[in-house]
């Protein structure tokens, strides 16, 4: 019998986003719903599976893990495409790799929408108050907030997201400004928003929102110099890829009580529970929750299970990556 490993299933919902009967009645089907801590764990805990259905980067498979998991053949990933998956080494070890791309994205701006909340959310300091209140207090003791209304702010990469955050920044009356490193002024106008250099988005800003792919050339695009020349107080909003922000720096910046990040993705994910971010009054932090709503896992987890079944039937659909062999 095939075994399947169904991986980071960090809220429990796999199970209830889709109908697993037609696996399970011809394949053993395991979920995992913590993360692995290192490579040699998840080598203990996959080796004896041929198919494994991934969670975008949750977990990474680099060709040294991959040369180790020598019974699989195949791997269903979710979204295009995921960068922490080596392709060149599952072809050469003749695994498919799979997507579930296709159609219309179920929730196109989910992301987005988090982006939002997480800058209303830091500046009238809605964690603050709501644990205050579930303690027994009312006001005092929770910070005074800031009206958004004839404010900037900053949005770092404008392309499908961030020109949606630039929608959501018109409807509250905020002035626009965005930079990116091939971003246009035409660009910029057709959201509603002004081209500026990047050291101008940094001192301009009350609040900047990130909305960048992370890739080599992005990798650290939100420099120490960069968190330096941020006004005191700014908001940063990170809904995009932890790593795209210089950690030390942004920690540092934090602990000053110079910045507020409202952060939804971290450089190492999940967060370390002894991480100082996560100590600091100047946060507001969730779970990597942007793409993560109900129409998404519903998307997900059924063309996951409609690769496996296509899989085995010797026809396989959605291929990424076929063997070199």
């Amino acid at each position: 019998m095939f075994k399947i490993a169904v991986l980071d299933d960090w809220q429990d919902v796999a199970r209830t986003s889709a109908d697993w009967s037609a696996l399970t009645a011809r394949a053993e089907v395991t979920f995992f719903s913590g993360a692995f801590a290192c490579e040699d764990e998840a080598v203990v805990a996959l080796a004896d599976f041929d198919i494994l259905l991934t969670m975008r980067e949750r977990t990474a498979f680099p060709a040294s893990l991959i040369r180790r998991l020598p019974k699989l053949g195949m791997i269903s990933i979710t979204g295009a495409s995921v960068a922490t998956l080596d392709l060149d080494a599952c072809s050469r070890q003749g695994i498919v790799v799979c997507n579930t791309a296709g159609g219309d994205p179920a929730a196109p701006y989910a992301t987005a929408e988090l982006a939002l909340g997480l800058l209303i959310a830091a500046a009238r300091a809605i964690p603050v108050a709501d644990a205050t209140i579930r303690a027994g207090g009312f006001q005092r003791g929770v910070p005074v907030g800031v009206g958004l209304a004839g404010k900037t702010l900053g949005i770092v990469g404008l392309g499908r997201l961030g020109a949606r955050m630039a929608r959501y920044a018109h409807a509250l009356e905020m002035e626009i400004i965005a930079w990116s490193p091939n971003l246009t002024a035409e660009k910029a106008r057709e959201a509603g928003a002004r081209l500026v250099q990047k050291a101008d988005l940094m001192t301009e800003s009350h609040a900047i929102s990130i909305h960048m792919v992370l890739s080599p050339q992005t990798r650290g695009i939100i420099d120490a110099e960069d968190i330096g020349r941020m006004r005191k107080g700014v908001v940063l909003i990170n809904t995009s890829r932890g790593p795209l922000v210089d950690e030390a720096a942004l920690v540092a910046a934090v602990s000053r009580g110079d910045i507020v990040a409202a952060l939804d993705v971290y450089d190492r994910e999940p967060l370390s529970e002894s991480h100082p971010l996560r100590k600091s009054g100047n946060t507001v932090l969730t779970p990597h929750l942007g793409y993560g709503v109900a129409e998404t896992w519903r998307n997900f987890y059924p063309r996951s299970i409609e690769n496996v079944q296509a899989f085995l039937a010797g026809k396989p659909i959605r291929v990424l990556r076929g063997p070199s062999r």
